[in-house]
């Protein structure tokens, strides 16, 4: 974080010069001392440094300038800057203007020229208002800021986005936070502009695509190499543990990500049955660990990029993206993963990204505190994020159309749940219907059997109905379970048309699709165990065999 600053004006650029020496000679290790003699350039300067996130602890404005008096340069700067201490440089002559400004401005202190020697004259006084503004300031954020309605569907997106990606932001929520209408109101923006997103240089994009924010924050550098040895299109665990083996292992290695790295695993607030970690760690963590390895070893990186083809070509593959362009690479591994499946349930879709979510989306938690919350799905996933959600909301209730959690939750989870005073399950129970004007408001619940109905209050609803793979947008000679999983290794032999599409000597590698040097890992493959330490293996797995078919191909 930045020091403080203290901001000096004076019109007379010798009396400026004295100040900020005399200043920079004393506090130049707790503050940054900054400058101006023009009113106007020191007015956007505040600006600047309020969307930057700077803290300045003291201004000093001299009384007598030809733009503008220094009270009124003052009222001023405490728009901007309100708990900054306020001090007046004046002539002996001036001393009733300052009197005047304790008053107008909450003036802290007039100063009176010459203040020679400062030891006497300056220090004391900047010391005792500095102390007195420390035992009051609490060091702000400093980063991205995003401002923004809570229940807002492109504000959710973009906090989705940044945590999802490892970006540190803060949340400012235009109705809950007094920082966002500040911050609106001095940029001469209107709440119709919202969301805003203000980068740390100090500059702002007003209700931003992810592609423009990614752009901003430089996550899709310029790619190294025009032939890469292998692409990996899904940042999961499968994906990451295949960009730090194919890495690691001296390949030329490319990891593309359509949304944000770590997968559903990602977004789990606890992972307690994954190898080495007896306490347990959350999905980001993990993820952050991952994405920190793989970029060491020299994989690259690509996010937010969505895949729309990959096309066979002479010796090697086309991997195309949807925004236009391409990459070439000698093969292509797979970890796409799954969607959560869509709940088609009547106003569903009409407050998703609004008191509705799909996956954990733990950025939204601290929204429902003390609140009625809702979680619909018997495994894992649903009773991870339900825990999670306990330490905020009011009460957690988890929805299941079974009787209770026991054959498709594990054990250790059913545990923690029972053990959980504010979390209940509710089996038999759907939904059939969610209420709401501009976000969820109540959700009408239906018990299975005796199709009873109760309209219960609720705040946010987490989904974590099942899930399907992302396997839409291959069109090449790509063989599919009858799910839209890819099938690998020797089970392609059972289909029919597996002869028609293969033509090689050897039979298929075990995680080797129907076309040559396509490899696939981890959820999006039919037969997959669903589990993080399988997806790891099977994405290190994944590169033996590229190293394999690169070696025939050479």
């Amino acid at each position: 974080m930045s020091l403080p600053i203290i901001f000096c004006i004076d019109d007379d650029a010798h009396v400026l010069r004295a100040l900020t020496r005399d200043l920079k000679s004393s506090y130049r290790n707790s503050y940054r001392i900054l400058g101006t003699t023009i009113i106007k350039e020191g007015i956007d300067s505040l600006l600047e440094l309020k969307n930057k996130g700077e803290t300045i602890a003291m201004f000093l404005s001299d009384q007598r300038m030809p733009e503008m008096e220094g009270v009124a340069f003052l009222e001023k700067a405490m728009k901007f800057y309100p708990e900054a201490k306020r001090v007046l440089i004046t002539a002996y002559a001036d001393t009733e203007a300052a009197i005047k400004a304790i008053n107008t401005v909450q003036l802290d202190y007039y100063l009176v020229k010459p203040w020679d020697p400062p030891e006497e004259k300056l220090y004391p006084v900047i010391d005792g208002l500095l102390d007195d503004w420390q035992n009051k300031y609490r060091p702000g954020f400093t980063g991205i800021r995003v401002v923004g309605y809570q229940y807002s569907q492109l504000s959710h997106e973009i906090k989705d986005f940044l945590a999802g990606n490892l970006v540190p932001y803060q949340w400012l929520d235009i109705q809950a936070n007094d920082e966002g209408p500040i911050l609106l109101k001095l940029n001469k923006l209107d709440v119709k502009d919202l969301p805003v997103v203000f980068f740390d240089d100090g500059s702002y994009l007003i209700r931003p695509s992810i592609a423009a924010i990614a752009a901003k924050i430089n996550l899709n550098p310029e790619l190294k190499n025009e032939m890469y040895d292998v692409v990996i299109i899904g940042a999961g665990p499968a994906g990451l543990a295949a960009g730090v083996y194919g890495a690691s292992e001296g390949l030329k290695t490319l990891l593309i990500e359509r949304r944000a790295p770590g997968g559903q695993a990602g977004t789990s607030s606890r992972i307690e049955n994954y190898l080495g970690f007896p306490s347990g760690i959350s999905g980001s963590e993990l993820t952050r660990r991952a994405m920190t390895q793989a970029a060491r070893l020299g994989t690259e990186f690509l996010s937010p990029k969505s895949v729309e083809a990959i096309e066979q070509n002479d010796g090697y593959k086309k991997v195309r993206f949807e925004d236009g362009g391409c990459v070439d690479t000698r093969s292509v591994v797979i970890t796409t993963g799954v969607d959560y499946r869509k709940l088609e349930t009547q106003g569903v879709s009409d407050f998703t990204g609004a008191g509705i979510y799909y996956g954990a989306a733990m950025t939204e938690a601290t929204a429902c505190k003390d609140q009625e919350v809702y979680v619909v799905g018997g495994g894992n996933s649903a009773g991870q994020a339900a825990m999670y959600l306990s330490k905020f909301a009011k009460n957690v209730y988890i929805l299941v159309r079974k009787e209770d959690l026991t054959s498709t939750m594990s054990a250790y989870l059913i545990d923690q749940i029972k053990e959980t005073t504010n979390i209940y399950v509710k089996g038999k129970t759907e939904i059939a219907q969610a209420i709401g004007s501009d976000r969820l408001e109540q959700l009408v619940l239906c018990n299975v059997d005796t199709h009873e109905k109760q309209t219960r209050p609720a705040a946010a609803l987490y989904i974590f109905i099942g899930a399907k793979p992302f396997t839409e947008w291959l069109k090449l000679d790509i063989i599919k379970d009858d799910k839209g999983f890819l099938e690998t290794g020797r089970t392609l032999k059972n289909y029919d048309g597996f002869n028609k599409i293969w033509k090689q000597a050897r039979e298929p590698y075990s995680l080797e699709t129907s076309c040559p040097g396509i490899f696939a890992a981890g959820d999006v493959r039919s037969g997959a165990m669903n589990r993080v330490a399988s997806a790891v293996g099977e994405g290190s797995m994944a590169i033996s065999f590229v190293h394999k078919y690169l070696a025939e191909v050479k």
